[in-house]
């Protein structure tokens, strides 16, 4: 069976990009999931970044469940009790203050259109400033203001997108300065170079900020202190895209709390489903009363929808019940530790960064160029799968040679002891094979024999 369906997923499936494996998959619990020949292999990407209270945990089996007894899905016109419940919790437990009105849609990239929706209606204008290394999502608004990758093949994106330099500490645009220094500038330079090209309609800036599919690029905080003004002074909302940030990950209820800055728009979306489709966008009552009485829209099948937010209650409840953020610092830091002693054993090991349990690892060729490592990260990725665990690598030429690692929050430590385990070989190993020389061939063997002997007499 497990032949015919492998068989079946290439005839009858359409590619759709990103790291695929040759076998299918057949469940998933906690931080494993096993194959379809039955074999376990440790998730240090929790699913797509979603799983953050390990896949399948019995708090959203149960909530699952429950929404079963009830109602998976209403009219969007109908507002589910368990809908009103989350945005009260999420209003009085997570958000900063005064992000208190929610909507809920299913993914980061509507979550992150709902957010530009609303502050073109609200400024009424329409030019959107993004960072470069930034992944907000694939549909039309979203994806003009990603600059990660794929931005080729797909016509003419939306106008009134510009870009700026992003702050990379370890692969500074601008050299000879400090790290802060560096980020600042790159702010500076970018915000000149919009202005110059601004028409007046200015709408927002949109970060995520922690740029997770850039290279996990954490910037300074007062680069996001210098974020709010630019954005006051020019009368543009800021936006903060939370996929991978908020409810815990980064060992803070969100980056905004981290940072000490409040946006005017916040997207939550990966960390808050537990691995169903949920997203939010979260924004003030002036800003909502706002756009309302513009007539704002954003209507959805799937808005609202009570499935998914009695699970979205389940994880926020088991975040809190179990202490996740506190476990996500502590972890993280414990995580850190191995990877950095690693470092000291791999010169190929030029960095490593983030927060909580959103870590980036570089590898680079030598640690005096920096230069991007990029058969090592492929080969250390392939044999990390091999031996039982998966991660991401992020290996466009422009981002460096970046592994990106996100276990659950409530991965145990002998699982990380595991998987750190595992990256050591992996790395070690892959390191001897590109070492070794190429194999001579036994007809040149051969030929460099009679060569030689040629050469002797």
């Amino acid at each position: 069976m497990s032949e015919q369906l492998r068989a079946a997923a290439k005839e009858y499936m359409v590619r759709y990009g990103g790291d695929t494996f040759p076998n299918l998959f057949r469940s998933a619990r906690g931080a494993i999931v096993i194959d379809d020949t039955g074999r376990e292999i440790l998730d240090f990407t929790s699913g797509q970044m979603c799983a953050t209270i390990g896949h399948n945990h019995p708090a959203i089996v149960r909530a699952v469940h429950e929404a079963g007894e009830k109602a998976f899905h209403m009219f969007s016109g109908m507002i589910p009790e368990v809908v009103a419940e989350l945005a009260q919790k999420m209003a009085t437990d997570w958000m900063p203050a005064p992000l208190t009105k929610s909507i809920f849609v299913n993914t980061g990239s509507e979550s992150n259109e709902v957010a530009l929706r609303m502050a073109k209606m609200y400024t009424g204008g329409f030019e959107i400033l993004a960072v470069g290394g930034s992944w907000h999502g694939v549909t039309g608004g979203t994806s003009a203001v990603s600059f990660a990758s794929d931005r080729k093949g797909y016509g003419v994106h939306v106008p009134g997108v510009f870009v700026m330099p992003e702050p990379n500490a370890y692969r500074p645009y601008i050299q000879g300065m400090s790290a802060e220094e560096s980020a600042l500038t790159c702010l500076e330079l970018g915000l000149k170079m919009y202005d110059m090209a601004s028409t007046g309609r200015r709408a927002a800036i949109i970060i995520e900020p922690i740029i997770s599919a850039g290279g996990v690029l954490v910037p300074p905080k007062s680069y996001m202190q210098a974020l709010r003004k630019a954005a006051d002074d020019r009368g543009m909302l800021l936006i903060f895209d939370e996929a991978q940030t908020a409810f815990g990950r980064i060992g803070h209820r969100t980056a905004s709390d981290f940072y000490g800055v409040v946006p005017d728009i916040m997207s939550v979306s990966k960390t808050m489903g537990g691995g169903l489709p949920l997203a939010a966008t979260v924004t003030s009552p002036k800003i909502e009363q706002d756009v309302f009485e513009k007539g704002f829209t954003f209507y959805t099948s799937h808005v609202s929808d009570p499935l998914p937010a009695t699970v979205g209650l389940a994880v926020l409840e088991t975040i809190r019940s179990e202490g996740l953020i506190e476990r996500a610092r502590s972890t993280g830091a414990y995580l850190r530790g191995q990877l950095l002693d690693m470092q000291k054993r791999y010169e190929a090991i030029g960095d490593v960064r983030g927060e909580g349990l959103l870590l980036g690892v570089e590898l680079v060729q030598d640690r005096d160029s920096r230069l991007p490592y990029h058969e090592l990260g492929a080969r250390t990725t392939k044999k990390c799968f091999e031996l039982g665990l998966s991660m991401n690598i992020r290996r466009r030429p422009e981002r460096g040679s970046v592994w990106r690692i996100a276990p659950p929050l409530n991965v145990h430590l002998e699982e990380v002891d595991r998987a750190v385990a595992i990256l050591d070989r992996a790395l070690r190993e892959s390191l001897d094979e590109i070492a070794r020389p190429a194999p001579v061939a036994r007809a040149d063997a051969k030929v460099a024999g009679k060569a030689v002997a040629a050469a002797n007499n």
